[in-house]
């Protein structure tokens, strides 16, 4: 399951880069002292309505820690807690840690989508194909 997922995921961001757009996230590395607040930038100028923040923990996939689908809109993912983000424009969407902590110590990812992924790069597979 592991390997088609990457193999999924490798095969949306190949078709996502014949695109002359970027996305930009800052800082490149922060190392903080516990309890600080902790701001993340990204910045996409895509024009794109959908942005996401994953973090990735060491022998873990990626997992969603907030989203949205345009602004104003914010939604939680499924590791919110520890965190908050805002959307007051279509091409920033900055995540705060507002308390950091050893357990958010991660790497982070902040990505853009004209739709969802199941919209824009779309796979078929049958039964008994994938083994």
């Amino acid at each position: 399951m592991g390997t088609r997922l990457f193999f999924y995921v490798a095969l949306c961001l190949l078709w996502a880069g014949h695109r002359d757009a970027e996305i930009t996230q800052s800082p490149r590395h922060k190392i903080t002292e516990t309890g600080r607040k902790v701001t993340l930038t990204c910045h996409q100028t895509w024009n794109h309505n959908n942005m996401f923040w994953y973090r990735q923990d060491l022998g873990h996939g990626l997992r969603l820690i907030h989203y949205s689908y345009g602004v104003p809109d914010t939604n939680e993912g499924e590791v919110p807690d520890g965190y908050s983000v805002s959307r007051s424009n279509k091409e920033d969407f900055p995540l705060t840690l507002e308390s950091a902590a050893s357990s958010q110590t991660s790497v982070y990812f902040c990505a853009s989508s004209e739709s969802t992924v199941l919209h824009s790069c779309l796979l078929s597979a049958h039964k008994g194909q994938l083994e």
